[in-house]
């Protein structure tokens, strides 16, 4: 089984710094011409895929709609466990907002996020469900920036953690009981560049 990771694409929020959390911000123009981008590699690439899904926040579901119907893949029904980190009282400020209200160590305080080890407990019983029910399949998954962070975390500890790009594409392949990532975080698509390297 292969399952194609994607962060959906670019936001007002995103563009100015504010955190989004669980508040269902639409995808902008820029972000709708990056889903477009990847779908036209997706295209080139000589991966199969089955079918897509994505979380419920209307930013994932229209990333999704787009690639699915430009690769003509049927959509699968959005998934609450996909959705992004739900950050409370932080949800719709900037860094320099957060740090004028809450100061530096905002992060640490409790403002109604969602916890580190919930987060990554939720994005792996995720993908032990695709595994589980999807096998003999390959699916691509449009999710948000701050869940693929941690489960890419929860999977591989320390070994990957730079930012999560918006409309970037990871691949991971299951072997035996493990999830061996081919691809990771992977955004040439968006700067006309051939592809990445394989993580292999």
């Amino acid at each position: 089984m292969l399952i194609g990771l994607i962060r959906h694409g670019l936001t007002d929020w995103n563009a100015v710094g504010k955190i989004q959390g669980h508040s269902d911000i639409p995808l902008n123009e820029e972000g709708r011409r990056q889903a477009r981008l990847l779908a036209e590699r997706l295209k080139r690439e000589p991966y199969y895929w089955d079918g897509l899904i994505t979380s419920s926040l209307s930013r994932a579901k229209e990333t999704g709609e787009i690639i699915a119907s430009a690769l003509h893949l049927p959509l699968l029904e959005p998934d609450d466990r996909l959705r992004e980190r739900a950050y409370g009282q932080v949800e719709g400020m900037t860094q320099a907002q957060r740090e004028a209200k809450w100061g530096v160590d905002w992060h640490l305080l409790d403002l109604g996020q969602e916890s580190d080890e919930d987060l990554q407990l939720r994005a792996l019983a995720f993908m032990e469900a695709m595994w589980a029910e999807n096998q003999d399949k390959h699916l691509l998954v449009v999710s948000h920036g701050g869940f693929l962070a941690h489960l890419y975390k929860a999977l591989y500890r320390e070994k990957y953690t730079e930012r999560i790009g918006n409309l970037s594409l990871s691949i991971l392949q299951r072997e035996d009981a493990d999830w061996i990532p081919l691809l990771y975080n992977c955004t040439n698509h968006l700067q006309e560049k051939s592809g990445c390297n394989s993580k292999r």
